[in-house]
């Protein structure tokens, strides 16, 4: 029989050597809602809890990633092939900028550095009212302050009253109040839209 494996180590070898982690999810769900979900346990006993980072993103070398915190932290992410990347869709580490937003989710490994199971690209997660409705782009006011929020084909979708998801977008109205889950563009300061819930 042979020996369980240590999830630290494996981790840290595969952060090293580059090999394919499958299912690296023991911390909890990957799809972009977890980003904002409360912690939960870990599903692995070797793992007595889940490493948090977040911030910019202010160097990438190789496949680590530096990041300053909004709380005058520092973190590296070292990512490896099991880590799960979103920026609107799931990606890999080439869609990461430098100037880019990020929450991740991970192992904190004995060299300081956070093993990333799961890492959210400029994810935004805000309550709106609509002002405007163009075809490709959604007027928003979140908190007073107008917001671009671009509409994008084969992406962007509505939930209606608890209802599923969907492309048909013809149910907004202006002045809806909304949950907007997306990625927010640092060039421009608008929001690709994901995910619009209404009436919820």
């Amino acid at each position: 029989m042979n020996p369980p494996i240590d999830r630290r180590r494996f981790l840290a070898s595969a952060a090293v050597s580059g090999a394919t982690i499958v299912g690296a999810s023991a911390l909890g769900a990957l799809d972009p809602a977890a980003a904002f979900a409360d912690p939960t346990p870990s599903l692995d006993p070797a793992i007595d809890t889940a490493a948090f980072a977040e911030g910019r993103v202010t160097q990438i070398k190789g496949s680590a990633l530096e990041v300053a915190g909004s709380s005058g932290d520092q973190y590296i992410l070292q990512i490896t092939n099991g880590t799960s990347i979103w920026k609107v869709h799931p990606t890999t580490i080439d869609a990461i900028e430098v100037g880019d937003g990020l929450y991740a989710r991970g192992v904190d490994m004995p060299d300081g550095t956070i093993a990333p199971d799961a890492v959210w690209v400029n994810i935004v997660n805000l309550h709106c009212t609509i002002s405007a409705i163009g075809r490709d782009r959604i007027q928003l006011d979140h908190n007073n302050n107008a917001l671009v929020g671009n509409v994008l084909t084969g992406t962007t979708t509505a939930s209606y009253l608890g209802g599923a998801q969907t492309p048909d977008l013809s149910g907004l109205k202006i002045g809806q109040a909304v949950q907007v889950l997306g990625a927010w563009r640092p060039a421009d300061d608008s929001v690709d839209i994901v995910t619009l819930w209404a009436g919820h």
